[in-house]
């Protein structure tokens, strides 16, 4: 009787799977909230050099008003709006009295901004720009930020994937819930910029720590014929965060208060995360045989069946257990992940799914505001997208399989990306049009790819490739800001790469192992001995997708 098998045995997909996930999505519900902060909390308003009577408020200086004094004082730019980052030396007065003011702002001498900057806060009150002055030459501070947090994400999947792997998910879930709530809190309150970064490093360390964990705990136990969907669900979850930020950040529009809004329900999922029910099959893997017998009767209590619970022993167990109890007395690593030949190249595979997948979402979601609208109201479309691309990714994981969804979701976003390569600036609606699409595409490869990993993977090092996976994607999240600002010195460079990345990725993942209608392995063995099977599917990956382009564009 294998573990799939025994999950039937103590009820399959029943009450207490319901509540298990429904627990679960909460964690993930707030985690988009901390992703695409700083859309918000690092949004950049309008600003020009400071001068000293830009805040007279109505106040008249010599006869003339604020406006007249700063247009005296700044010069503008092509769209005639003052210049964020020079001012003149002397204040140009006769530039008020005379028609043709170009040649003269071009002749007038001007510095940079010696005194700080004057921010509009029409639309934010305060963020961590207008907080430390993060504009003109101290701009990159901003995406460096960001990239201070993904940091965190990596090096949080890598230390919290092995620790998960030795200790258990549901400690490490619990954990990480803390630490999330703490270091997000102090972020909130952070005296400086470099406290604020070191805060926001350990917070996207926990948040790892929190979708590794809170995916390896639905997934393993939930039988494989509802897999797809505790998938959906999950990643609607996510999107639905997306729709929380976006009104969040709507109501609050200073950064600190935002931040402890996000921050301060991971204490709430810290306390009841309690009562969730560590994985039986990591017992079994880490040879905790009674253990793992106590959350099966347990879940079979839940479920209604106490009788079925009851007939189970700890010698049913060890015998229809044996590959896990034998695996129990092995030291799994890192180097497992590349040690044999089928799960070698599952792991490169998936290097680049997961690195292209993040590198290009965040490459689009963390930009909203050069979209030329409301930030507010990108953040709801690209929200709103997810819905109906994680619909079409359930029936395509569920009917096509997971192999066709993840490559075909990813070449698709790589073109739209690329696409607007060709599309004019000043067509906006059309732009915008490409961009969500792509980002609704890499939605569902994230939601493909979080499931994928987790079925290719053996129980025994599930939590170190879904570590590795999430390391790689927190590698394309780093460099996704330092390309965008590529973008100031080649325009279409960004967008380049954005799309390239995807489309090779989607290309290495028709080698991947398909895993429809399949039970989860448990050993590095059970995945080596379908080989077979693994090279049948990789010949037939390339006409399968060609199959679902057609009936796209049909």
């Amino acid at each position: 009787m294998t573990f799939a098998k025994l999950l039937d045995l103590v009820g399959g997909w029943g009450r207490f799977q319901v509540i298990n996930v429904g627990l679960l999505v909460f964690p993930i519900l707030f985690m988009a909230s901390h992703n695409l902060l700083q859309n918000f909390t690092a949004a950049v308003p309008g600003h020009w050099c400071h001068v000293a009577v830009s805040a007279c408020q109505g106040n008249t200086t010599q006869g003339r008003d604020c406006k007249d004094f700063l247009r005296a004082s700044i010069p503008t730019d092509s769209n005639q709006m003052p210049q964020k980052c020079r001012r003149f030396v002397t204040t140009q007065w006769h530039l008020l009295n005379r028609s043709d003011t170009l040649r003269d702002e071009i002749e007038a001498q001007t510095e940079p901004c010696l005194d700080g900057w004057t921010y509009d806060g029409h639309v934010f009150t305060s963020t961590i720009v207008t907080e430390w002055d993060l504009v003109c030459s101290f701009r990159t501070l901003k995406e460096m930020a960001q990239s201070v947090f993904m940091a965190g994400v990596l090096v949080g999947a890598i230390v919290f994937g092995g620790l998960s792997d030795k200790f258990g998910r549901k400690a490490l879930l619990i954990w990480s819930c803390l630490q999330v709530a703490v270091s997000g809190s102090c972020a909130a309150f952070a005296p400086s910029f470099t406290a604020y970064c070191i805060f926001r490093f350990l917070t996207g360390m926990a948040l790892s720590g929190v979708s590794l964990n809170c995916v390896s705990l639905s997934v393993e136990w939930t039988p494989m014929q509802y897999r797809a969907t505790v998938s959906m669900v999950t990643g609607y979850s996510y999107s639905a965060g997306q729709f929380i930020l976006a009104g969040a950040a709507y109501t609050i529009r200073d950064w600190r208060w935002l931040q402890l809004a996000v921050s301060f329900p991971y204490l709430a999922f810290f306390l009841y995360g309690w009562w969730f029910t560590e994985s039986a099959r990591w017992y079994a893997t880490a040879g905790k045989l009674d253990k793992a017998l106590k959350e099966l009767q347990k879940v079979a209590r839940i479920n209604g069946l106490r009788d079925k619970g009851a007939e189970l022993s700890l010698e049913d167990l060890k015998a229809n257990l044996q590959k896990e109890v034998t695996s129990a007395h092995s030291t799994f690593t890192a180097a497992d992940l590349v040690r044999t030949s089928v799960v070698r190249r599952v792991t490169f595979c998936l290097c680049f799914v997961w690195f292209s997948t993040s590198f290009a979402y965040y490459g689009l979601a963390m930009d909203l505001q050069n979209f030329g609208v409301s930030v507010f109201l990108i953040q709801v479309i690209f929200g709103a997208v997810d819905i109906p691309a994680k619909l079409v990714a359930f029936f395509s994981i569920s009917y096509f399989g997971r192999r066709v969804t993840q490559a075909l979701s990813l070449i698709l976003a790589g073109l739209s990306i690329a696409a607007n390569i060709f599309v004019p600036e000043d067509m906006q609606i059309v732009r915008t049009g490409f961009a969500v699409f792509g980002k609704g595409c890499l939605g569902a490869s994230f939601n493909c790819v979080f499931l994928y990993t987790g079925e290719l993977y053996p129980t025994v090092i599930r939590q170190t490739g879904m570590g590795f996976g999430s390391t790689m994607a927190r590698v394309g999240g780093i460099a996704a800001p330092l390309v965008r600002m590529a973008g100031e010195y080649f325009p279409s460079l960004p967008l380049v790469i954005y799309g390239t990345a995807p489309i090779i990725s989607g290309i290495a993942a028709c080698f991947l192992p398909e895993t429809l209608n399949r039970p989860l392995p448990d050993t590095i063995g059970d995945v080596e001995g379908e080989h077979w099977e693994e090279q049948k599917g990789s010949e037939s990956c390339r006409d399968k997708g060609s199959h679902q382009d057609r009936i796209l564009l049909e």
